[in-house]
């Protein structure tokens, strides 16, 4: 059943619509203006949206906009009077689907809606298959590396890859866990089956059920249709648990008992559903001292570290620094249309010294920063980090930079910010790139509250006091 969404501060006429459209057999929900409906799309999905142009506080253009910003996944059809339809075609021009004239015309509101739908639906298979296409595209997940310890770390896949028992990776945020889990599931038996993966801190406990075992129609509050959770999803392959510390102990017992009797039992079901997944969990937590501290099961522990496979940190394997940003450099040139040919000899005495808290992800994020910046023929010294100063990843006291305390207001940090670029603006061969200098600042941001909040979206997304919708849009575009 499609769900739709009614914005309008007319009542009458969101009574009239909603009345209709139940009829012809669609979900409805109403509101009165463009603040509400994106409170309600940050927590819904909607397959259509139908908005007045004009309403108090937020009107349709606005909540166009956001839908767009925002990435929400949903259509939106104007409902306009004749006096403004001109603004009903720019709102066409900026995104929307289609508009429809008051007062309307039954039929014609009945065939737009459809011909929406339709047009939702393609776009959904589309998105599907390139999906699978670049899947299909990507053969064997290989690591780069030249040290001996993660040599032994390959050597560990090969000899377990065959086998259906658990793996437990740990290692510290950024070191390649999900790579590592995507070897194992290739090199597998299971290599020809689904590979999914779940980020257990990035989801609400309320939904985390849900998320894994399925749930029936009925079973809670916007809950129109049967779901498949991801275990049945996984079916035959490979299930991925990253962050699997974040679970909370009430679904710890859950999976514990999907583990020991291989069965799911959907969310108000009362049906048992026998699965075939090979699960490979992943943590940067001490799990030890979780279970000694009591917030982690040690059925469950031991249930999932049959195998375990502990990747070290990239400051622990240096040899590898060089070999990582090569491959990093030619990934870069192709996403961004360049050509550089390598990196200078200062350049690479600057990588070999950084300390990579943030790991293989923060040399990738210094690389791609690089490729982005670089005016000469090769990488250079001069867009990369300067090894004495600190990382986003591993904060100093404030005393030691020289910056505001730890009390300071963010007008304070702000100030200290701008006085950075003030020196950078003072070199007279310097030009700064403020477009770039926007986006590393808020990627930086983004991935300090991450590190905040131990990879868990949803409380990284509250520290900086937007939505987690938001949160993972806005990380999704910065990494993408």
């Amino acid at each position: 059943m499609a769900k739709l969404l009614i914005v309008d501060d007319d009542l009458s006429l969101r009574q009239f619509l909603t009345i209709f459209l139940r009829k012809e057999g669609y979900e409805v929900e109403v509101t009165s203006n463009g603040e509400r409906a994106l409170g309600i799309l940050d927590d819904q999905r909607f397959d259509v949206v139908l908005t007045d142009l004009r309403m108090p506080r937020m009107g349709g253009l606005e909540l166009l906009a956001e839908i767009k910003e925002r990435a929400i996944p949903t259509q939106v059809i104007v409902m306009t009077a004749y006096s403004t339809t001109e603004t009903a075609l720019e709102a066409m021009r900026r995104g929307a689907y289609d508009y429809i004239i008051k007062p309307f015309q039954l039929d014609a509101v009945r065939l737009v809606i459809e011909k929406c739908l339709e047009k939702g639906s393609l776009i959904r298979e589309n998105q599907q298959l390139k999906k699978k296409l670049a899947q299909q595209g990507k053969g064997d997940v290989a690591l780069i590396y030249r040290s001996e310890a993660m040599a032994h770390v390959e050597a560990m896949v090969d000899r377990v890859a065959s086998t259906p028992s658990s793996v437990l990776l740990l290692g510290e945020s950024g070191t390649g866990k999900e790579v590592v889990a995507r070897m194992l599931h290739r090199r597998s038996q299971r290599a020809g089956r689904p590979f999914v993966a779940l980020n257990c801190g990035a989801i609400p406990d309320q939904l985390m059920e849900s998320e894994l075992f399925g749930h029936v129609k009925g079973a809670f509050t916007g809950a129109t249709t049967d779901k498949k959770g991801l275990f049945e999803a996984a079916h035959g392959g490979t299930l991925f648990l990253d962050e699997i510390g974040e679970l909370s102990f009430g679904l710890q017992v859950k999976l514990l008992r999907v583990l020991q009797e291989r069965v799911v039992t959907p969310v108000g079901s009362t049906a048992e559903i026998t699965i075939d997944v090979r699960v490979v969990a992943a943590t940067h937590k001490d799990m030890r001292t979780a279970v000694r501290e009591g917030t982690f099961r040690a059925d469950l522990y031991y249930r999932l570290n049959v195998i375990e496979v502990r990747l070290p940190a990239l400051r622990e394997r240096r040899d590898d620094i060089l070999p990582l940003a090569e491959h990093f450099l030619a990934r870069m040139n192709q996403r961004m249309g360049r050509d550089l040919k390598g990196f200078d000899d200062d350049a690479r005495r600057v990588l070999e010294q950084l300390s990579y808290f943030g790991n293989v992800r923060e040399l990738e994020n210094i690389v791609e920063r690089a490729v982005a910046l670089e005016t000469e023929e090769v990488i250079t010294a001069t867009y990369l980090p300067d090894p004495g100063a600190s990382s986003v990843f591993q904060p100093e006291p404030a005393a030691a930079l020289g910056t505001p305390g730890p009390s300071a207001s963010a007008e304070q940090l702000v100030a200290h910010f701008v006085g950075g670029v003030d020196r950078l603006l003072d070199q007279p061969d310097r030009v700064v790139d403020l477009e770039h200098l926007l986006t590393v600042l808020e990627r930086d941001v983004l991935r300090c509250a991450l590190e905040h909040a131990e990879q868990n979206k949803t409380d990284a997304a509250a520290r900086l006091g937007i939505s987690f919708r938001q949160f993972r849009y806005k990380l999704a575009k910065l990494d993408g």
